[in-house]
């Protein structure tokens, strides 16, 4: 039992760092898109994955690309999403 809890634990781990690995790059391509006016990464998907404890990779991206910084909820999304995040990890 206490292996098969120690190996679901390693797998929310590896979860949350590909989602916040994933949610940092995600940012800068949105950047990347909206600076030559291309289609864009749909908002409602930056929130939903920084709430699912991407939070740490969607503050990381919201700061080094300065991107949706001037937008409160993604603060609100990514703050919930690095307090799941910081409780497994």
């Amino acid at each position: 039992m206490k292996e098969i809890l120690m190996l679901f634990s390693l797998g929310i781990k590896f979860v949350l760092l590909i989602l916040n690995i994933f949610l940092f790059f995600l940012y800068g391509y949105d950047k990347f898109k909206a600076s030559f006016k291309m289609w864009r990464v749909p908002e409602a998907l930056l929130l939903i994955l920084g709430a699912a404890g991407g939070g740490i990779g969607g503050f990381f991206g919201m700061f080094l690309f300065r991107h949706k910084i001037r937008k409160g909820y993604f603060y609100i999304a990514n703050f919930i999403g690095a307090l799941i995040a910081a409780r497994f990890l």
